[in-house]
């Protein structure tokens, strides 16, 4: 089969991509950049056109063949290659379409990691776990990974750990053999317009799934009832939200390790503290709470919640590193988003030293809403006179370098493009 992937580069399809391709699929691509997985994508031989899509490229695809046509949310209906591939009469559909086409087609079981915090990790901390253990698992993961590619397929693979994502209800497409859920808390009113939509997302999920494993009620739960064999304080790593992270990991591939066994006829009892121990050794993933210079991490954080708990990590690792303290540089993402959280940010950034708050950056927006500015949501702090507004220019980083060369810990969090600023003046 032969699959074109408009957006292909990016952490939402380039694994996707990678994933396609290891199964034997024919795969190409285009984006207008070079994103996060291009190099990866590169290597896999598969071929990526980046610039302009003015649907020059797909035309010859579609010359070559084409059986469909996979696309990111992020095209607009009158994007030109969406526009050429309709108008050829190709199969056209997201992500999850095609993601669910091939769990079926491959006969694998699906490990759907979902929620509104903690995904990602989770899913690394699955996949690098899995690995170790050698367990036969394909996966796919939205952020690139230090120790693996971030979409993976081998012959004889039984399982399949998936990052399943709630934007545009995507997770809503699979029926998993195995949902995991770190929390649940709003987001993303563009899709979801009140909680309680949101919610019932989630709840639809879980009834769609044959086993459950959650975070809830301060503990470990499996199919609703309390698990004994991993807890957060089993684990040693930086960051309660880490080790809950871990915990879920743990016993998810627990899960899969019994499962194996049973199809097989064993009767074998695993030994817990092996996994502890792995996930002691988490290398950890990019954009989640990752070094990328001394004393300067980076963090995709963008919602109060996920603030308030990448930042209770950050001053632990302030301890642990015996920093004088910690700056922080936040950039807000979608402005619609930003009206529903608002008040959710008044304690978000307590003990931090100094924040630098910089504009929104805006994608898909509501246009009929009023841009809120950095000093709309400083005014709303408890603790206003940390911080101040700032943009991505020399002034904020002679800042941030006189703040590191006093003993600070500087942590950026944004789902923007401030991270690409970061890395290009610190790495």
């Amino acid at each position: 089969m032969n699959v074109y992937i408009s957006g292909i580069s990016g952490t939402g399809m380039g694994p996707l991509a990678l994933m396609a391709k290891a199964a034997g699929f024919n795969v190409w691509g285009s984006d207008l950049s070079q994103g996060a997985i291009y190099d990866e994508l590169v290597k896999a031989g598969i071929e990526v056109f980046v610039g302009e899509q003015d649907g020059k490229f797909l035309q010859n695809k579609i010359d070559a063949g084409i059986d469909w046509f996979v696309y990111t949310s992020a095209l607009s209906d009158d994007h030109p290659e969406l526009v050429l591939a309709r108008n050829s009469g190709l199969k056209c559909t997201k992500r999850d379409d095609f993601t669910a086409f091939l769990v079926e087609k491959l006969g694998l079981k699906m490990v759907a990691i979902a929620g509104t915090h903690g995904k990602t990790t989770t899913t690394a901390m699955v996949i690098w776990t899995a690995l170790k253990k050698k367990l036969p698992v394909s996966y796919i993961v939205g952020t690139t990974l230090g120790f693996a590619p971030s979409g993976a397929y081998h012959d004889g693979d039984k399982y399949f750990i998936y990052e399943a994502d709630e934007y545009d209800r995507n997770f809503l497409k699979y029926h998993p053999w195995l949902a995991v859920i770190p929390s649940v808390s709003y987001d993303h009113p563009d899709i979801y317009p009140t909680v309680k939509d949101y919610e019932d997302a989630f709840l639809q999920f879980k009834s769609q799934s044959e086993n459950l494993v959650e975070f809830r009620s301060g503990m470990v739960m499996r199919n609703n009832e309390k698990v004994i064999g991993f807890k957060p304080s089993d684990f040693n790593l930086v960051g309660e939200v880490r080790k809950i992270d871990a915990a879920l990991a743990a016993e998810s591939v627990m899960m899969i390790q019994v499962d194996k066994a049973n199809e097989k006829g064993v009767d074998k009892v695993f030994n817990n503290a092996t996994l502890i121990e792995i996930l002691n050794d988490f290398p950890g993933v990019g954009r989640r709470f990752e070094r990328i210079a001394d004393g300067v991490y980076t963090d995709y954080a963008h919602h109060p919640e996920e603030i308030a708990a990448t930042i209770e990590m950050a001053k632990e690792q302030v301890t642990v590193d015996g920093k004088k303290g910690l700056v922080v540089v936040y950039q807000p993402h979608q402005n619609t988003r930003q009206h529903e959280v608002k008040d959710g940010y008044k304690d978000a950034f307590l003990g931090v030293s100094k924040l630098y708050w910089l504009p929104t950056y805006l994608t898909r927006e509501n246009e009929k809403l009023a841009v809120l500015k950095p000093e709309d949501f400083i005014k709303s702090l408890s603790n206003p006179e940390i911080a101040e507004a700032a943009d991505l220019d020399e002034r904020l980083l002679t800042l941030i370098r006189e703040h590191l060369k006093n003993g600070y810990l500087v942590l950026l969090m944004t789902a923007g493009p401030a991270d690409g600023w970061f890395r290009k003046n610190f790495i």
